[in-house]
This record gives C-alpha cells, structure tokens and sequence, in this order.
C-alpha cells in the first residue's frame, strides 16, 4: 500500500487538471450513497438473466454478487460485463480508488487504475439493483465516473472497554464497504480489558486482569480472519495497542507501567506479537493520548520499535507532540486536536458518536466538512467516526442503535466520499436550515437515500431513525424561572401562540425543523451551536406544534427530553418523569406519561449497563390522535448544564411519530402554524 502522503501528493500534482470535486448528476432522483462525483442517466433500463464476465480484478466477488441478484453467469451469455485495469481516469482525483461503471443495453463496462475501483464499482452496481427490485436484474442505462475526496474514510470500534462480537463486527464492516468506507480501525485495548490474545503471555488475557466481560477477547486466528474478511471488501483494518497511557489492564497484570523500563521491555514483546500477528496489515496505531509522560523517551523508542517492525505508525492528538517525520500520521481527537503541517491528519474531533443525539447530530455532521477542508490535502487525510464504549450497553444491536451508527455511517461515507460540506460544526451547528434554501435541499436529498438503504440494503438491521425533514416547530424564547424548574409560564395557560407577555417582558417563537433539537448543545454554543444563540441555566423553553392526522389512529411516539452519552455513567430518570429538570409532553392538552424506566439504581456506575434510558434503546410509546389537527406541546426547563444525576445535561427533546411498531415516521402533517378550531391548554400542572 502506497503511503497515504505519497497519495496525497500525487493527488494534488493532479488536481489543476481534474474536473471539479462535486460535479452535478443529470439525474437527482438516483438513491445511490454515496453519491457518485459525476452521473449520467440514459434513459430506459437493462434487464439481465444471465451474462459472460470478463473482470481483471475481483472476478469471485462479481459473480457471487451477480448470481446473488439473480444472474446466471454463462461464457455463452450475449451480454458482456467488462472490467479493466487502465492507466488513469480522466478527471479523477484520487486515482487508486477512482473507476468509471457503463451500463448499457448489451454490456457493462468497468475501468478502474486498481482492484479498489473495480470493488467500488461493485457496490454502486449492487445499490443500483437495489433501487430497482425485480426476479431478474434490472439496471438504469447510465454512466458514472467516480471517486473518493479523501482517501481515508474510517469507522472505530472501542472493543477494549466492551468486547463487540465477531458476527457483529462482520455486520458493520460489511456496511462499511457497501457504502464504500475504506478503514476499520479496531481499539483493542484499554483500562478495563486487553482484547487481544497474548501467547507470550496467556495471563494478560486472563479475568482476574480484566474488570468488564472477563474471558471476552479475540484469537490471534480471529484478529487474522477479521483482517482478512476487511481486505475482502476493500478495507484496510486498523489495529489499536493504546500506550501508555489507557494501560490499566496491562499494570494489573505486570505490575509494572508501560513507562518503566521493565514495562518498555514487555511492551516490545507485546508490539512485536503483534506486528506478526496483524503482518499484512501496513500501520499500527499506538495512541499516547491522555496520560503524563514520565519518561521522555518512551514514545520517540516505541514509534521506532514499530517501524522497525516494517509498519507505520499513527497517533492521537492530543497525545505526544511530534515534529514531521517522527510520526506517519496524527489522529485528531476532540476540539483541541490540532493539524500540522508536513504531518498527515485524520479528523475525529467533533465525531464521537457515543456522545451523538439520534437526529440533530447527524445534520451537523452531515453539512461540516472535513477538518474545513472540501478536498484532501497533503496535510488532511480524511476522517473517521467512532464509539467509545465507556458506558456498558449489555445488547450489542442495542449500542450501534444508540449510537446511531449506520445513519451516520452514512452520512460520514456521503461526505469523505464526495466532499465538499459548508462549515465546521460551528455555524449553523445542528440546526437544521430553513426549508427550501440549498442546505436543507441536500440534506432532504441524502436522508431519502438514507432511508431508502434502511429499507433495502440495512433492512435486517434494526435503525431508529426515520424522516425528520418534515416535523416543524415553533420555540419560544426563554422565560426565566429562577431555579424553580417547576414554574408555569404563559404557553401553559395560554396555549399555542407566535407570541407571549410576561412580567412586562415579550417572549416571541421562532420556527425550527427536526425531529430532535438541541437548545443548548451538550459542548456549548462556542464549539457547537443550538437553538439558542446564548442559552443560560435557570430557564424554561416551550416547543410547540401541530400535527394532521388523515384518521383516528394509533400511532407510536419516539421521545425523550435527555439523550444519554454511552460515556457517562449517569442515572435514569425516577419514576414517572422523563427527566430530573419537571419536562412535560402534552397532546390535545393531555399530558404523555414517561415510559417505565428499567434502570432503578441509585449510583452512577459505568458498568452498570443502558437499558431503555434513549428512545432509540426502546419501542415507541402508542399514543392516540384524532382526525384533523392535533396539538403538542412540551415544556423543557433547564437549571445547570451539569447536575449531579447526569453530568453532561442536554437541553434538547426528540420527538416524532412513527408507526406503531416504530419502523417508519407516521404519514401526518406537522405545521405549527395550522389554523385550527379552538386553542388548546395543557392540562394539569
């Protein structure tokens, strides 16, 4: 494998010459994802019983694929599938990955400069059989030249705080390469376990030194087939041994720190274990963040070790400070993480998904780009996301639902793979734009692709999200309730308005769209912007909507007013309220009651697992509308931003509703601003 700055390089002596990075398709209506940098549609469609495959790379994989979707490969068969290794694509930016696909009426055509292209090429064929389902394959004429902005599109799983079984690693690695990410980066180790098998020292791997999921860890075999099973479907793995710092697990056994010198002599052995064992893997990522060097020399030796061993070397940021050079590559973490030049970097700063709500996060990350840059440079790889599983989730579907993992698989594929973005978190934040403006219609656009793979290609997989482009509110501003998080205030006696008086004060509404808002985003304003522009503690909020409904109907409800971090080790609700700050959901004046919370403990524990805490975690509530026009109203008061129930308070809510068994969003109408008969009260207090 070429190194990533050699690519970056070649790739910036070829961009004056490349057709621009974001090129327009001559059709919208494709549910391609990512969507192709350049499409052209044809018009009409091929049918395709059986065909004679001709392919210079990846021949297997595109005949169990094409039988897969009901081709017959016959070396008899008229239609013809092609794929060529050329010497370049013209207008490609990154060229190693870069193909064209053909599809017309007697044959299908692939170029690509590598095996990588004609793998990607693959995927776009398998998405397009999915938008047109049929006995017999069914394909759009159409051609698409295609290729990644970023060479580096990554997904992280922290497996050394909870072991992720095999199988379901599989899963989302599979996911990974249908939406054409290219890097598993695997955390295998931590505080509380050491994930992978040591047989220099079986005792590492033992339950009396591992503090969660004790036994649970993966085979020197196991490591070698997951590298395997990635290489497969054109991603690289990425093995994690986080030192010295995250390194309990290791003391517990050793009984000595990775930073003294009988630590650094273990270590080496670990290293060079495995080295052997992830041999045909080219980096090891080693991560040297958050921890106090007490011996200057311990990493400058451990990177050395390591490229001894013929591998680079990678390394989180913060972590130790590197001159151009030392390091192969630095992987920014956090909002201090900082590139440099002369240094190649990969963005993780704001992409934590363990710290994601279900529907606001993902339009921030969506619109941002990649650390502000549209493009990769020498100096900017691309980006990963990741979850860090500081909080026990027990059910392993259960963690990458909360984490809403594939929609922002997807939507973190979208933009490595294309490019482009209009900020860096910071502007509009997660707010969503105004209906109809360009940032709105992209979004719209990407989550009806999105949705569309979570009814085909992902169907199997359990995903919360649904439609959000749709539900529309009206906020107020914030009345003052001087820590009293129990005080009325006009919208409840008044019901919906545009806007209030109170104590000789006006408080006006201001539209907003979402299925989930923050008012204050959990990292506050200056790093992460919500609703409110300067929100303070000590105050009320009111949301306000109305919703059509065509007929009397049960439908079911996804709502929550504290999204819980998978890294904090905060309390549930008690009994009967949806928080610890008196929020209130009413429909047609009635009030919502919270569900039953499964969590009853009294103190914070990280090991103590989720339950039903996040809506994503639960079925949704069944609650009644009526025929025409129906009103919702949720009060949502804050006192501080951190309390001692729950550490991170997110002034936020989500809200929607889904059909009954919550798999899609209900057909209704959401207009705060419908005219409807009469004026509706919450009622009760």
């Amino acid at each position: 494998m070429h190194s990533i700055r050699h690519t970056l390089l070649a790739m910036l002596a070829t961009a004056i010459s490349a057709m621009p990075i974001i090129a327009r398709t001559t059709e919208t209506a494709h549910t391609l994802l990512p969507a192709p940098q350049h499409i052209e549609f044809h018009g009409g469609d091929v049918r395709i019983s059986a065909a004679r495959l001709m392919m210079a790379a990846d021949s297997a994989q595109w005949a169990d694929t094409l039988t897969a979707l009901g081709v017959r490969i016959d070396p008899r068969a008229r239609f013809l599938i092609t794929g060529k290794i050329v010497d370049s694509i013209p207008g490609a930016g990154i060229s190693d990955e870069a193909y064209t696909l053909g599809i017309d009426n007697r044959r299908i055509d692939v170029s690509a400069v590598s095996s990588k292209g004609i793998r990607w090429a693959l995927q776009t064929l398998r998405q397009l059989a999915e938008s047109t389902p049929s006995r017999q394959l069914r394909l759009p004429r159409c051609i698409i030249t295609d290729w990644p902005a970023f060479p580096w599109r990554g997904f992280m799983m922290d497996v050394g705080r909870s072991y992720i079984s095999l199988d379901e690693l599989k899963r989302e690695i599979d996911a990974m390469s249908l939406f054409k990410l290219n890097v598993f980066h695997w955390h295998l180790t931590e505080n509380q376990a050491w994930r992978l098998e040591s047989r220099l020292f079986p005792m590492l791997n033992d339950s009396i030194n591992t503090t969660r999921q004790p036994g649970r860890y993966y085979t020197i075999d196991e490591a070698r087939q997951l590298v395997a099973y990635c290489r497969e479907r054109g991603i690289m793995l990425l093995p994690e041994i986080d030192m010295p710092g995250h390194s309990a697990a290791f003391e517990r056994t050793f009984r000595h720190d990775m930073q003294s010198a009988e630590g650094k002599k273990i270590l080496r052995l670990l290293v060079e274990e495995a080295c052997a064992t992830f041999d045909e893997v080219p980096y090891l990522h080693i991560g040297t963040d958050e921890v106090r060097f007490t011996d200057p020399e311990f990493v400058p030796e451990m990177v050395a070790f390591v490229r001894s061993h013929g591998k680079k070397v990678i390394s989180w940021n913060p972590g130790w400070h590197y001159e151009p050079g030392e390091i192969d590559m630095t992987h920014l973490w956090s909002y201090r993480g900082k590139g440099q030049k002369g240094i190649p970097a990969i963005d993780s700063k704001l992409h934590y998904l363990n710290h994601f709500d279900l529907y606001a996060d993902i339009r921030a990350l969506y619109r941002s780009k990649i650390y502000r840059q549209t493009s990769a440079t020498p100096d900017v790889a691309g980006a990963e996301i990741a979850i860090w599983n500081d909080r026990y989730v027990a059910d392993e579907a259960t963690n990458a639902s909360q984490n809403n993992l594939y929609p922002i698989m997807m939507a973190m594929a979208e933009r490595a793979w294309r490019g482009g973005g209009t900020e860096y978190f910071d502007s509009l934040g997660t707010n969503m734009d105004r209906p109809g403006t360009d940032d709105f219609k992209e979004f719209a656009d990407f989550e009806r692709r999105m949705l569309h793979h979570k009814a085909t290609s992902l169907r199997h997989i359990a995903i919360p999200y649904v439609k959000q482009t749709n539900v529309h509110w009206r906020i107020t501003d914030a009345f003052p309730n001087g820590g009293d998080l129990s005080r009325r205030f006009p919208p409840e006696t008044e019901g919906p308005a545009q806007s209030y008086t109170y104590a000789d004060s006006v408080y006006n509404t201001r539209r907003a769209t979402g299925a989930g808002i923050y008012l204050r985003h959990v990292w506050g304003p200056a790093t992460i912007p919500g609703f409110y522009a300067d929100p303070q503690p000590d105050h009320t909020a009111y949301a306000f909507t109305r919703v059509y409904s065509p007929a009397d109907q049960t439908v079911g409800l996804q709502a929550e007013t504290q999204n819980y971090s998978r890294s904090e080790p905060d309390l549930a609700p008690l009994p009967g309220s949806w928080d610890y700050r008196h929020s209130r959901i009413w429909i047609n004046g009635d009030t919502v009651a919270p569900p039953a919370w499964q969590s009853t403990h009294r103190v914070r524990s990280n090991e103590i697992s989720l339950t039903n805490e996040n809506a994503a975690a639960r079925r949704p509530l069944l609650v009644k509308l009526r025929k025409g026009w129906n009103d919702v109203m949720i009060k949502l008061p804050v006192g501080s931003f951190s309390t001692p129930e729950t550490r991170l308070v997110k002034w936020m809510f989500t809200f929607v509703f889904t059909t009954p068994d919550g798999s899609r969003e209900a057909d209704l109408i959401y207009d705060p601003d419908a005219q409807a008969p009469g004026k509706i009260r919450p009622q009760g207090k």
